[in-house]
């Protein structure tokens, strides 16, 4: 029986004992729910009043959700990021640095005391809420794509915003501030207006929104067709067009057209590459086509030159290249071949024949008159026999020169002094003693046809 009046003791006093620590320990918090917006830092506001004769040794912050230890007044094991700014008088706040999703859910206290005793508080403890920065696309059109030439408007949220808070924004494109306040207007939009968009609130940069990537799409614009290596080239040298254009997505298509040269309205399909290697020359045009829409490049002319045409003018430079070897090889051969006669007189005047030779000779001031009894080279020579048809003059003139009876002479000689080695003076000769022997002979043709008549 008085084991059982005992037991009845000790129970009631550990049914009162929390009562009795109440009113002794009291705790208050300014805000049961916080918010607070990722990257920031975040301050759970606490205050505590106790009895004169109640001293605190110890004061440890917790979290339910995980149960564990996040600050220990006596032994500091974990983060830096938690810092307990209270006192052991009647603060008792704590502050978290960079908050993360991680540190929401409910926080709770407990109070070590000078006898040795742990208090917690009755009371439920604050809320911990942890949210990004949003952002709001509106745009005109329902369909997430957005096209060249749309309006776009971008708003910054905050959700731990209420009616009585109003954060302000700063607005970035690719790392980059470009406006301040809640809303982006963006009017008219352009390649030019892709990019990456983030906000941050204005006082705290490191509290940076997801980012948004606003892709602005379009079709086909400025395709062109270049030539490689040029618009004109010999036929059967290589050739490459190229198709090339700025679309959003990518090119998806390309065709080659050749446009007839009779007709403009006949156009034919030849390819379907970005590349393209013609086969012959012609009038030619690329088409580029996305998902949304297509365009067509300007006309380019490639000109091949055809191989007869230059076929014949490398067989013309052939073939004068082998006249002049060939008329400069004659003439060196003709100088070996000459023999070298002297003669005191290069002019003689045959009187008693039908045809008059003149010899010929240069010597170094082009004097005509007579060589000087220089040594001369002989050219060529002619021997014209006349007929037997001749007036009773003639055969009386002729009877006094018994030794050139019925002969016509003719001589061209030069000038020893002549340079051999020069070509071009050579082949100039060449074509004159050529020239003139034709003409004499048919001189002495007419002559010799006038005598017989």
């Amino acid at each position: 029986m008085l084991i059982k009046h005992k037991n009845l003791t000790w129970t009631l006093m550990l049914l009162f004992l929390p009562d009795v620590l109440c009113n002794m320990l009291k705790v208050e918090y300014q805000q049961q729910h916080i918010c607070a917006v990722k990257g920031l830092s975040a301050v759970i506001q606490c205050s505590f009043y106790h009895t004169d004769n109640l001293r605190i040794k110890r004061v440890q912050w917790g979290r339910v959700k995980n149960h564990g230890s996040i600050f220990d007044g006596k032994v500091i094991k974990t983060s830096p990021r938690f810092q307990y700014i209270g006192d052991k008088h009647h603060n008792c706040s704590l502050k978290i640095r960079q908050v993360n999703h991680d540190d929401k859910g409910l926080y709770t206290i407990r109070f070590f005391t000078s006898n040795k005793k742990v208090w917690r508080p009755s009371k439920a403890g604050p809320t911990l809420k942890v949210v990004d920065l949003n952002i709001l696309v509106t745009k005109s059109h329902g369909n997430e794509t957005v096209m060249e030439g749309e309006s776009v408007n971008l708003t910054c949220i905050n959700s731990c915003d209420d009616i009585n808070v109003s954060s302000a924004f700063t607005w970035f494109k690719n790392g980059e501030p470009i406006r301040e306040g809640p809303v982006l207007y963006l009017r008219n939009m352009s390649s030019t207006s892709s990019g990456n968009y983030t906000c941050s609130l204005k006082k705290h940069t490191g509290t940076t929104s997801r980012v948004l990537n606003i892709d602005v799409q379009y079709g086909p614009k400025n395709t062109s067709v270049s030539i490689r290596p040029s618009p004109e080239v010999d036929a059967g040298s290589n050739v490459t067009l190229i198709c090339s254009s700025h679309a959003n997505p990518p090119v998806e298509n390309y065709t080659w057209f050749k446009i007839h040269d009779d007709d403009d309205d006949d156009i034919m399909t030849v390819g379907h590459e970005p590349l393209f290697f013609p086969g012959n020359g012609g009038q030619y045009l690329c088409s580029a086509t996305n998902t949304h829409g297509s365009q067509n490049s300007s006309v380019v002319t490639l000109k091949m030159k055809v191989f007869w045409a230059t076929a014949t003018r490398d067989i013309l430079i052939i073939a004068i290249v082998a006249v002049f070897l060939i008329v400069t090889t004659a003439v060196i051969r003709l100088n070996k071949k000459m023999t070298w006669a002297p003669t005191t007189d290069c002019e003689e005047d045959i009187q008693n024949t039908d045809y008059v030779n003149w010899l010929i000779c240069y010597d170094n001031q082009r004097e005509a008159n007579q060589c000087e009894g220089r040594t001369t080279e002989l050219i060529y020579t002619s021997v014209y026999f006349k007929t037997n048809r001749e007036s009773n003059m003639e055969q009386r003139f002729h009877s006094h020169n018994d030794d050139d009876e019925g002969v016509v002479y003719s001589t061209v000689c030069r000038n020893q002094q002549l340079n051999p080695t020069s070509i071009t003076t050579n082949i100039c000769n060449f074509l004159f003693l050529f020239s003139s022997l034709s003409t004499q002979k048919v001189q002495i043709k007419e002559k010799k046809n006038a005598i017989e008549n």
